[in-house]
């Protein structure tokens, strides 16, 4: 695919910049004030009284879903220095990093198991590939869906999902104007705009983003463009038509990991900041992503609600990296020689694309028989992705060392051109009903028919049927507290066998999980939420077995409990905590070397707690944070463990007025001691670990005009 079918560049983010200054006075009448922000007089927030279909089909409040949601709102994004979902993740105990490497694409798991790019994202609950990271310019909040969803989504792995709520246009005229600045030199602008179209049904949402990117880590450098609008459109009085678009453009280096040293000693004398793509030839990962969503609502009556949707994803990546991977003067494969010594490699995959078109079309309504109330929604989903690749470049070009890097030569060869590899289509039935038993109890009853059909060019695909269900009880005595025991199914695609197996790319069989769940919920007049929830969740194994072939067999069981809080512990001081303890476990595989072991890269104990506290100096207040996991396992047979860590977080916050602009300033240090520690050990392409952030000031100011 043509880099043409992506016309966008630098362009809409400078229109945009302009229309933040431009539009008032073209679409609305003169105001002799400036709007008022939410930068100074935000609405509170209170996450457990919005409505979210993250959790199932009907709109619900978050208290009073079956399932642990945690959401974070635009407000709350800003005030954490959230600008990455990798940010987000470190305010979620239950989120961990799986091969999240600086420069590609942000990959996560969720209770333990390892999200899954191409199914485990939604966009205002449609399916999005994740192979880009998700701008967060346009999004109104970020939901996590923590554990099986076989109903809500379909095919997802089990640790659940996350879904992107994209801004809508305001009721109210809305001009923001971002930017910040780094100790590393990265600078970031961002527009906010929206208006209503004076005299018309029409109105409309536009943001834009431009960043020079100077990462962490030494040559990680990049840029970033990125461009959204929103538009909505009432029809009548009973009817709304909803359309956006994203555009992003990036190209940053990516920073490879590290193997162990002479394949059995976690590194020695690495600093956190270190590059290991350092070749004359390296060249960055360029990627592109467009949206594009409709989605149109109609009240059919008081009781009952059409709507129908479609959103239209296309991605296309160049990747390039100077790939750091096994030692073969020791032997190791992988690993890393004793002394530093690595075998580099020159990767290239040119014209990388993936189209995806998913719909859904359903109602939604009240209803009642034999004395009881039901909340139904019923309807159909589709999804239908091409992955188009080329014949990758994967050629030994010399040997380089941790400490004293070594320009050695790039392959001579030159990837093949792109084709269809594979293509993924889903079809579904889905059914949910909530029966309202009497004032305190309420009945969750979900059902969904999966036809699946998934070709790929080099091995036989297949064609299939299934059907996965949930059930739940809720208990409300009082409208501050929820309580619900869950039971509910998940189905995930199966694995594929990689490089170096007996079975190479061997599609395997999708797997079923299973999750049963309890949990409260807590919603104080002071908009206090609390949460906890304890689960368990199971699905096949997939392993490379004693005769080295790929395959399903015994079980993963994930055991653990959650405890959430976020809002208002007095007046001035606001929390944001999470707590996740875990129990993993490898089970019935008939191989000593995987029963009983301890999942990888997943930590038995984790925590963040941030606190705010606003001064009795007007507008100013301070905050500060603390994040801690546990030691986790880096080799599959529990021998190497990667031990644990905390990091201290510090910043500010001023918000006044300049000339009568709202404006706020704001200070954020991370890893306020600079302590080093690894973040991520996956075993993915081999295994690697990623050292964390070390210390990072970044400085930022937010006007409303």
């Amino acid at each position: 695919m043509s880099a043409n079918t992506f016309p966008c560049s630098k362009r809409p983010v400078v229109l945009a910049l302009s229309l933040a200054f431009v539009m008032p006075v073209a679409m609305a009448e003169e105001k002799t004030e400036a709007p008022q922000s939410v930068v100074i007089k935000s609405r509170k927030a209170d996450n457990s009284t919005e409505l979210t279909r993250s959790a199932g089909k009907i709109d619900t409040p978050l208290q009073d879903t079956p399932f642990s949601v945690n959401r974070f709102d635009a407000r709350q994004l800003q005030d954490l220095g959230a600008r990455m979902t990798t940010d987000v993740s470190r305010f979620d105990a239950s989120i961990n990093d799986a091969y999240n490497a600086v420069g590609y694409a942000e990959q996560f798991s969720i209770r333990g198991f390892a999200l899954d790019n191409n199914s485990s994202y939604r966009k205002d609950g449609f399916i999005i590939p994740a192979d880009a990271s998700i701008p967060l310019e346009n999004k109104e909040a970020v939901e996590v869906l923590k554990g099986v969803a076989g109903f809500q989504s379909g095919m997802t792995t089990p640790g659940g999902y996350i879904n992107y709520v994209v801004k809508r246009p305001l009721t109210s005229p809305l001009r923001t104007l971002n930017l910040e600045l780094s100790e590393r030199g990265t600078r970031y602008a961002a527009v906010d705009v929206s208006e209503q179209l004076a005299g018309t049904p029409v109105s409309i949402r536009l943001n834009a983003a431009a960043e020079q990117m100077r990462s962490v880590i030494r040559g990680a450098n990049g840029n970033r463009e990125f461009f959204s609008a929103a538009v909505d459109l009432k029809t009548g009085s009973n009817g709304l038509f909803r359309a956006d678009m994203d555009y992003q453009h990036k190209s940053q280096l990516s920073a490879p990991g590290f193997q162990l040293w002479n394949g059995t000693d976690l590194p020695r004398g690495i600093s956190a900041d270190m590059m290991l793509n350092v070749q004359p030839w390296a060249k960055p990962v360029d990627t592109k992503s467009l949206n594009l969503g409709l989605q149109y609502q109609y009240s059919l009556n008081r009781d009952w609600q059409f709507r129908t949707g479609a959103n239209l994803h296309r991605f296309q990546r160049d990747d390039y990296t100077a790939f750091p991977w096994g030692c073969t003067s020791g032997n190791l494969f992988p690993g890393y020689c004793a002394n530093g010594d690595f075998d580099m490699y020159d990767y290239r995959s040119l014209n990388e694309a993936k189209y995806l078109v998913a719909t859904d079309t359903g109602l939604q309504g009240k209803w009642s028989a034999a004395g009881m109330q039901h909340e139904t929604a019923f309807g159909f989903e589709t999804s239908r992705r091409r992955d188009y690749a080329g014949d990758y470049v994967y050629d030994f070009a010399g040997v380089s060392n941790v400490f004293n890097p070594v320009a050695v030569p790039p392959s001579s060869k030159q990837p093949g051109p792109a084709s269809l590899r594979r293509m993924d289509k889903e079809t579904a039935l889905y059914l949910q009903d909530i029966i309202s038993l009497n004032n305190e109890w309420k009945l969750h009853l979900n059902t969904r028919r999966v036809q699946l059909d998934r070709v790929q060019f080099d091995n036989p695909g297949y064609n299939q049927q299934h059907w996965v269900s949930g059930v739940a009880l809720v208990y409300k005595p009082v409208a501050s507290l929820t309580t619900y025991l869950s039971q509910s199914q998940g189905l995930e695609y199966g694995g594929i066998a990689p490089v170096g197996t007996n079975n190479p790319n061997q599609m395997l069989n999708p797997v079923r999980s299973r999750q049963t769940e309890a949990g409260i919920k807590y919603s104080g007049d002071n908009q206090l939420q609390l949460s906890a929830a304890i689960f368990q969740i199971s699905k096949p194994l997939e392993l490379i077995n004693a005769a080295n072939y790929y395959v399903q067999t015994g079980e993963a069981r994930h055991r653990g409990i959650e405890l959430n809080a976020q809002g208002n512990l007095l007046k001035d001081l606001k929390v944001l905590a999470s707590f996740t303890a875990i129990d993993t476990v490898q089970q019935d595989t008939g191989s000593a070397a995987y029963d009983g072991k301890q999942v990888l890269n997943v930590p038995g104990r984790k925590a963040s707690i941030t606190l705010d506290y606003s001064l009795p100096v007007a507008g100013l207040s301070v905050q500060g944070g603390w994040q801690y996991a546990s030691e986790k396992a880096f080799s599959p047979d529990n021998r190497i463990m990667v031990p644990g860590y905390y990091v201290l977080n510090a910043g500010a916050r001023y918000q006044t007025r300049i000339s009568g602009v709202p404006t706020t300033f704001r200070a954020q240090i991370d890893n306020l001691t600079d302590r080093f520690y690894w973040r991520d050990v996956t075993q993915s392409l081999g295994g690697y670990l990623f050292p964390g952030a070390p210390r990072t000031v970044r400085l930022s100011a937010q006007l409303a005009f």
